[in-house]
């Protein structure tokens, strides 16, 4: 049965499916960035692969694109040695009408012991949970403007392995705020794990009001926001979730929140740079900086694979 405090975790509290960051406790947090720096010296390896999901059937099923997150989760389900299914849902039954619950009954059918959900709408991956059966884990990949939590995960990862503590950082998120399913499940990672200051940094039409409640700092103008920073998250403008004029420009965009050296150079000397990916150069970032020296982008995509092994390996152990 699902639990009705949190639909995540069953009855001792352990993780059973991985929909949203948002309240799950501090401690299942760091079990899964502790289990992730165990699977990192399984890409040095010469056979890159350790047996906890052999047998076990994982279905990728993305009905928004991909390609980073697609990929690193079928890397990381075929080193716990499962069998990976892509399914292409632009060619599948749910492209002719089929409903979600149909397409995931169907494939329950064929034995799927986990499921990999991306899709548009938010809170389909919370639909699915409720209706697989009672053996079926769900990983959210991404559910519409609501939360990305491997990714929050994987950015914790990254953060914790260059700095070593939460306790004493000043963390920017940067940009498309309102859209971005990243910074929601990051600042949701961030305030669990206890970093004292999160500062939201935008123009006023891409960063919600409501961020204060979360304890969390509204910055409008980027000098303040990346001032003494330790970290600096930068976002994908998301063109596909805009409607409206919400944005002047890409260069207006670049002009007043654009990091470039002269930026970077407000924030703490040893201060890392972070993006989600795909990166607009020029647009949120200067190239000059994604290829620099304070730059962690690509550590991120290495710890990302890690970090979902560790996930897919903690729900597929723990039962319902």
């Amino acid at each position: 049965m699902l639990s009705k405090r949190n639909p995540q975790l069953n009855r001792h509290g352990e993780l059973i499916h991985l929909l949203s960051i948002e309240g799950l406790p501090k401690q299942v947090l760091t079990h899964i960035l502790d289990t992730a720096s165990t699977f990192l010296s399984v890409n040095d390896r010469e056979v890159k692969k350790v047996p906890l999901l052999r047998g076990k059937s994982v279905f990728n099923l993305f009905f928004e694109n991909s390609t980073r997150t697609r990929t690193t989760f079928e890397i990381a389900a075929k080193r716990l040695s499962a069998d990976v299914i892509n399914l292409d849902i632009a060619k599948s039954s749910a492209s002719k009408g089929e409903s979600l619950l149909d397409t995931i009954a169907n494939l329950s059918a064929m034995h799927a012991d986990m499921f990999v959900v991306r899709h548009s709408e938010s809170g389909a991956p919370y639909l699915i949970a409720q209706h697989c059966a009672p053996h079926v884990h769900v990983v959210n990949a991404g559910d519409g403007r609501h939360a990305h939590p491997t990714q929050g995960l994987l950015d914790m990862y990254t953060i914790r392995h260059f700095k070593k503590d939460f306790s004493n950082l000043t963390v920017a998120v940067v940009g498309d705020i309102v859209h971005s399913r990243v910074a929601r499940s990051d600042i949701h990672a961030l305030t669990t794990l206890g970093v004292p200051e999160i500062r939201a940094v935008g123009p006023k039409t891409l960063v919600p009001g409501d961020l204060r409640e979360m304890g969390v700092r509204v910055c409008h103008d980027m000098a303040e926001g990346v001032k003494d920073a330790d970290v600096i998250i930068m976002l994908r403008l998301q063109n596909e979730r805009m409607s409206g004029a919400m944005l002047p420009s890409a260069g207006e965009f670049f002009k007043n929140f654009g990091l470039t050296d002269d930026k970077l150079a407000l924030a703490k000397p040893d201060a890392i740079v972070m993006h989600p990916g795909p990166i607009n150069r020029g647009v949120e970032i200067d190239s000059a900086v994604a290829d620099g020296a304070h730059s962690v982008i690509l550590p991120q995509v290495t710890f990302g694979i890690a970090v979902r092994m560790a996930v897919m390996s903690i729900v597929a152990g723990n039962e319902a």
